[in-house]
């Protein structure tokens, strides 16, 4: 019998206003419902990238100190997280899965989302307000390349 809930180690963790980092949470398995209903969200609607952010939300049973994910709580985590936390859910809901064991090294060497879908996603800068499209495939130092 698989178990309830399955632990995770984020990379980097949720940091606290006085810096501390919380780096363990729970999830558990989705159901049919927790993949359904995010797409009725307006949210999702304007913004498809949206989907997965609701969906962690809905599966992740705690987080730190926290035992009430929400959406705004998933979206303050680092994308090396978010992209941890991807690929968790994906391995843990993939048919005959089981919870994958990734160390830090691991996450931080291939945080691979599901290898079915581009993993562009749409953000905005807090700049200048310009809407930017991101390849999150090709990893942190492409991006921080493109930057300079």
């Amino acid at each position: 019998m698989m178990a309830a809930e399955y632990t995770f180690t984020l990379p980097v963790g949720l940091v606290s206003p006085d810096g501390r980092a919380f780096q363990q949470g729970g999830m558990r398995l989705a159901t049919a419902l927790d993949e359904i209903e995010p797409m009725g969200d307006p949210r999702v609607r304007a913004n498809e990238a949206y989907y997965g952010l609701l969906v962690l939300a809905r599966v992740m049973t705690w987080l730190g100190p926290y035992r009430t994910v929400t959406p705004e709580l998933v979206a303050s985590l680092a994308a090396l997280d978010f992209s941890y936390l991807q690929q968790v859910y994906s391995n843990l809901n993939s048919a005959g899965a089981r919870m994958p064991q990734p160390s830090f090294a691991a996450a931080q060497a291939a945080p691979a989302p599901a290898p079915q879908e581009p993993r562009l996603i749409e953000t905005q800068c807090p700049h200048c307000q310009a809407i930017l499209e991101l390849d999150l495939s090709q990893g942190v130092e492409a991006a921080q390349g493109e930057m300079l």
